[in-house]
């Protein structure tokens, strides 16, 4: 990706990035996370409302440019098969919720783990 249209990306509003969020991540078949150098995921804590969340990419890219201000974190990928069979059911009994693909505003839609699962399911029947 060239950093003009990752910019484009990132200048979205929350629900124009979710969708697009769907659309890659149903067609890729993966999902980004941050991790750190002892491989513990990124986990957020908003400072307005207390929720706790995992911040959640389509693309390497847009996780590393989020992780340039960050330090030690490096972008990891998860398969979906492992997001739904693994990664749903602990976020959910860990109580996190996802933060689908920050933008440059800060701003992100946050989503239930289960949510989120039966939307990507409902966009991978498009593919």
């Amino acid at each position: 990706m060239s950093d003009n249209p990752l910019r484009q990306i990132l200048q979205m509003d929350g629900e124009e990035r979710y969708d697009y969020f769907l659309s890659e991540v149903a067609e890729e078949r993966e999902i980004w996370i941050l991790v750190n150098a002892d491989h513990h995921f990124l986990k957020i804590v908003s400072d307005e409302d207390g929720v706790a969340y995992l911040p959640v990419w389509p693309h390497s890219a847009l996780a590393l440019d989020y992780a340039q201000a960050a330090g030690d974190l490096s972008p990891k990928s998860i398969s979906l098969p492992d997001f739904f069979r693994k990664w749903v059911p602990g976020l959910t009994r860990d109580g996190l919720q996802i933060g689908v693909l920050p933008g440059e505003d800060g701003e992100l839609w946050i989503t239930a783990p289960e949510e989120l699962k039966g939307d990507l399911q409902e966009a991978m029947a498009s593919f």
